[in-house]
């Protein structure tokens, strides 16, 4: 079983709102990992769920720490850092 942890930067203007924490659930909900994210003013919250996501209130500039525990640890972390990085594809 793998664990892995990575911290990524939010980049889109508008932060991790409606959109984006859809396409971040729906992308690690294809792993078998438990997958959290949290930052420095949040407690870490389950990937899977779009309404814990919003909840962060995560806007531009926030650092986002990713936490997946499972034997695709690596590839969820990849996936899901790949979609911050893009902007969420905005």
């Amino acid at each position: 079983m793998a664990t892995a942890t990575k911290t990524v930067k939010i980049n889109n203007r508008l932060g991790m709102h409606a959109r984006p924490a859809m396409l971040f659930a729906e992308i690690a909900g294809k792993f078998s990992a438990d997958i959290t994210v949290g930052h420095a003013n949040s407690d870490q919250v389950d990937a899977k769920s779009i309404m814990q996501l919003m909840m962060l209130a995560a806007t531009e500039g926030t650092a986002l720490t990713i936490n997946a525990d499972g034997d695709d640890a690596d590839d969820a972390l990849t996936e899901l850092i790949e979609l911050v990085n893009s902007g969420f594809n905005e």
